[in-house]
C-alpha cells in the first residue's frame, strides 16, 4: 500500500503566462507557494476476490472490469500511461475540488507519485511535473497552464520561469521573519463557488489572446519581477506586495469575462473597504477562494466584512508531494 500527500498551491503573480501557447512565444513566469492543505492518494493492488478488477473512490465510487471503463479521465489515462492494473485508489482532500487551488493537478501529481512507488520506482520532482502536465494537458486534453503541476510536485515558495525549452524552478529566498509576516498578512476565504479551471480557460479563450490580452499578460509577467524584488529586499515595504496583488487582479479581470462575476466583485470591494490592501481570486477565475493582503489592524474588520464566507487559515509549506506510507507489495500480473 502506498499513501502520498500532496499540497495545494496559491498563485500570486504571473498566472496565465504559464500557458504553453503563450510562453513558448513570449516567455512566462509565475510566483506561487504551496501551503498546508493537502490531498491524499492511497493506492494498492486490489485483491482478486471480487467481480470487478479496479476500484476508484473519490466523490463517487467506480468499480470496473476494464481500465477503459473508468470515467475519471485522469485516473483512466494515468493507469494506461503507466500500465497499471487491478488497482484500488482512494482520494481524500482537505479542501474542495474546483476551487482555484490547483486541486486537480495536485491529485494528478500525487496519483502518479503513488503509481511509481507501487511499481517500486522513484520519480523525481521534475519527472512528476512533466508527467502530470502530459497527463492533464495532452492525454486528458484539458485546457490550462503548467504552474499547478510544478508547484504541487516541488512545493515551497518559488518563482517558476517558462520558455520554449520548458520550465525552471527557483526558490524565492526570504528571511524567516519576513516570510512569517507575509503569511500572517494573508487571509483566505471560500466563496462557495466552484468551477472547472479548464472550462474557464476555454471560455476566456486564453490560448488565443488578442492585442489587449497580450498587453495585460506582459504586464502580469513583469509584476513577477516586481513582487520578487519586494520579497527579497528587506528594506522594501512588504505592504507593496498587497498593492501589487490588487493591480494584478485588475489586470487579470481584463483577460476574460469568466474570470470574475458580480458577486465576486462585490465581495472583493467589501474586503478593500474593510481595510484590505489588495487581493485576488485564486486560480483561473469564476469562483473558489478569495485571498486578501490585510495589515494586522484591519484583520478583524475584514473578517466581519466576510462573515458570510468560510475563513480558512493556512501556513506556507515546503515539502511538495511525498510518499508518507510505503508498504511494498509482491504483485504478479494476472494476464
Amino acid at each position: 500500500m502506498i499513501i502520498t500527500k500532496t499540497p495545494f498551491r496559491m498563485s500570486f503573480f504571473g498566472g496565465g503566462t504559464d500557458m504553453e501557447d503563450y510562453f513558448k512565444v513570449y516567455g512566462g513566469a509565475v510566483l506561487s507557494t504551496t501551503f498546508d492543505k493537502y490531498c491524499y492518494v492511497t493506492v494498492r493492488h486490489l485483491p482478486r476476490f471480487f467481480d470487478y478488477v479496479s476500484e476508484i473512490s473519490y466523490s463517487k465510487i467506480e468499480r470496473v472490469v476494464n481500465t477503459d471503463e473508468i470515467e475519471h479521465p485522469a485516473v483512466r489515462n494515468a493507469m494506461k500511461m503507466l500500465n497499471m492494473h487491478e488497482i484500488r485508489l482512494t482520494y481524500e482532500a482537505d479542501l474542495p475540488a474546483r476551487s482555484g487551488l490547483g486541486t486537480s493537478s495536485s491529485f494528478a501529481v500525487g496519483m502518479l507519485n503513488a503509481f511509481y512507488a507501487l511499481k517500486g520506482k522513484y520519480a523525481d520532482k521534475r519527472k512528476l511535473s512533466e508527467d502530470a502536465i502530459y497527463l492533464e494537458r495532452v492525454l486528458c486534453g484539458e485546457a490550462g497552464g503548467w504552474q499547478d503541476q510544478i508547484a504541487a510536485a516541488y512545493g515551497g515558495f518559488n518563482r517558476i520561469d517558462f520558455n520554449a525549452e520548458g520550465f525552471d524552478v527557483r526558490p524565492v529566498i526570504i528571511s524567516p521573519e519576513r516570510k512569517r509576516l507575509l503569511n500572517e498578512n494573508l487571509m483566505m476565504f471560500f466563496t462557495g463557488f466552484t468551477r472547472y479551471s479548464a472550462d474557464v480557460q476555454s471560455a476566456n479563450n486564453i490560448n488565443n489572446p488578442g492585442k489587449d490580452k497580450l498587453s495585460n499578460l506582459g504586464e502580469m509577467r513583469r509584476l513577477v519581477d516586481e513582487a520578487e524584488r519586494i520579497l527579497i529586499n528587506r528594506d522594501a515595504d512588504l505592504n507593496e506586495f498587497g498593492k501589487l496583488l490588487d493591480y494584478t487582479w485588475r489586470l487579470k479581470r481584463g483577460i476574460g469575462s469568466k474570470v470574475s462575476s458580480d458577486s465576486i466583485d462585490e465581495l472583493y470591494a467589501a474586503g478593500l473597504k474593510a481595510g484590505a490592501t489588495g487581493g485576488k481570486l485564486l486560480g483561473a477565475g469564476g469562483g473558489g477562494f478569495l485571498l486578501f493582503y490585510v495589515q494586522p489592524q484591519f484583520r478583524k474588520a475584514v473578517r466581519e466584512a466576510m462573515k458570510n464566507l468560510l475563513y480558512v487559515p493556512f501556513a506556507f509549506e515546503t515539502g511538495g508531494t511525498r510518499v508518507i506510507h510505503y508498504t511494498p507489495e509482491e504483485y504478479i500480473p494476472n494476464f
